[in-house]
């Protein structure tokens, strides 16, 4: 009887054996080969895998340094500036009581000239001079300079009340313009932080 024909290039084993070549016992169709990997599928549990070399992490560029915080925004410092927003006084004065004060000797010598007609021009910067001369050096170095003018001024405007009875005052009104005039362009060099030197005075106190 004669065998029938075999495909070509089978060997004397036909039909093949389907274990033959094979490590393990008979593996379904549908399982993958032996030392494979496996199909891909969801991460682990516990969250996303971390992420790769290529992707930056979250947050602004900074070409300075890379890459900023996280969220984009800028490093925590920043806003306004500390500090008081304004400064001392401008004028070389320590704060603004030492100018007040200042201002006070000046234009309060003035002030107390018109109103008195002259005798009383010393008043106010001697106030000045008591209240805040012993705290202050600038205030004290000018409430002198204008004390010193204005008392030797309100001598002579008290000694000419009695004279300009008989003059109609013309002497009298020439002391109170003196007296006036340079108390206010004192107070005017204080106001702009500079001091200022009587003409026509002396130094009764030092």
């Amino acid at each position: 009887m004669t065998e029938p024909p075999r495909p070509p290039g089978a060997g004397d084993g036909y039909p093949p054996d389907p274990n033959a070549g094979q490590g393990s016992p008979y593996e379904p169709p549908t399982a993958p080969l032996s030392g494979a990997p496996g199909a891909g599928g969801y991460p682990p549990p516990g969250g996303y895998p971390p992420p790769t070399g290529d992707q930056p992490p979250s947050g602004g560029y900074d070409p300075s340094g890379g890459y900023g915080p996280p969220g984009g925004y800028p490093p925590a410092g920043g806003g306004y500036p500390t500090g008081g927003a304004y400064g001392a006084p401008a004028g070389g004065y320590a704060n603004s009581e030492d100018k007040t004060w200042t201002l006070v000797a000046h234009f309060g010598g003035a002030a107390g000239a018109l109103i008195s007609f002259g005798p009383l021009g010393f008043v106010a910067p001697l106030i000045a001079y008591l209240v805040r001369g012993q705290q202050s050096p600038a205030v004290r170095a000018q409430a002198l300079a204008a004390l010193n003018f204005q008392i030797l001024w309100s001598i002579i405007a008290f000694v000419l009340l009695f004279v300009s009875w008989c003059l109609f005052f013309l002497p009298s009104i020439a002391v109170v313009v003196i007296q006036i005039l340079f108390g206010i362009i004192a107070g005017m060099k204080a106001n702009e932080g500079q001091a200022y030197r009587y003409p026509m005075s002396t130094s009764f106190i030092k």
